[in-house]
């Protein structure tokens, strides 16, 4: 599947939680959605064997630090149970994920796939 644009990064969703926790509550539920919005959009199987998830980070420039970035990946992998892709994302369904990182000044996204092999 196919993020378009991108996420907060974890230093956004701390400024925000510490604004208050609704603010903060209001992001991690407008990025859980969108994950598993995308996830039904792209018609993405249900798996009930353990998965390994890879991310690609497409970042609109260098400016963000790729730790922050890539806490992204907890919006996603909720997005993903929420539209029943994985049945949680407890190591019982998760297996490991990887992170790439590429730069696309006019195409920011985060490109998601999920296998279930080895």
């Amino acid at each position: 599947m196919v993020i378009e644009g991108g996420f907060p990064s974890l230093n956004d969703y701390i400024r925000a939680v510490n604004a208050s926790r609704f603010k903060g509550n209001a992001v991690k539920r407008e990025c859980t959605e969108a994950a598993a919005w995308c996830a039904r959009a792209a018609r993405m199987p249900r798996f009930s064997r353990p998965v390994t998830v890879r991310f690609l980070w497409v970042e609109r420039n260098r400016r963000r630090d790729l730790d922050n970035v890539a806490f992204g990946k907890k919006f996603i992998l909720d997005g993903l149970v929420a539209a029943g892709v994985i049945g949680n994302d407890t190591p019982q369904y998760v297996r490991g994920f990887t992170d790439s990182f590429a730069y696309d000044a006019r195409n920011p996204r985060i490109e998601v796939e999920v296998t279930d092999e080895a």
